[in-house]
């Protein structure tokens, strides 16, 4: 009895998993030729990390700092605005998330990266990174979009236990795929070469 209420956790767990709105995860990454195209591009990388507290100081500073520049028209103003959008993608990324358990789930990194295609073609946009836990282990996820033209987003999450057991992402690649051939990459610092 035990063993069939184990096996049907596990079951619903590993479809819980599946269902992850933060990309395809892959269990194997294949190696592709890499020929840059230029009808392919990266626009722009945002990257993001929700963590459990935030510093109650740093919020009421900002809050204190927004109502002060408000008031005298500082034009130094950009800088506690810049805070205040921090605050905002913590709450838009937490939105709906009532209970701890929710609110844990949510906890970790949001990649989010805007790309361009000049020309219409099926396009594999693939996230390979490594955590600080698994260290050189290369884990990947995809997403696919047919027909994809002009300027298209992608994100991809690392979150919830994924993000608890294994740590923050250390290093990062981002890939457009089109005919089986790497057309665009964008990586981190910290990633090596091959």
């Amino acid at each position: 009895m035990r063993l069939s209420c184990l096996l049907l956790w596990l079951v619903c767990v590993a479809a819980t998993l599946a269902q992850s709105d933060g990309g395809r995860p892959l269990p194997n990454v294949s190696r592709l030729p890499f020929t840059p195209d230029p009808n392919f591009q990266f626009r722009k990388t945002k990257i993001y990390e929700v963590e459990a507290q935030v510093n109650p100081r740093q919020q009421l500073h900002a809050r204190n700092a927004t109502t002060a520049s408000a008031k005298s028209r500082n034009p130094n103003s950009t800088a506690v605005t810049q805070e205040q959008s921090l605050l905002f993608e913590r709450a838009y990324r937490l939105w709906g998330a009532v209970t701890p358990y929710e609110q844990r789930q949510r906890f970790g990194e949001y990649f989010d990266f805007f790309w361009r295609a000049k020309q219409p073609s099926d396009v594999t946009v693939r996230f390979e990174y490594k955590q600080e836990k698994l260290r050189a282990f290369v884990q990947a996820k995809e997403l696919e979009y047919k027909n994809a033209h002009g300027t298209c987003h992608s994100e991809f999450q690392v979150i919830g236990d994924e993000f608890a057991n294994d740590g923050h992402v250390l290093a990062w690649r981002c890939l457009l795929i089109a005919n089986n051939r790497i057309v665009a990459e964008k990586r981190s610092f910290l990633w090596d070469q091959r």
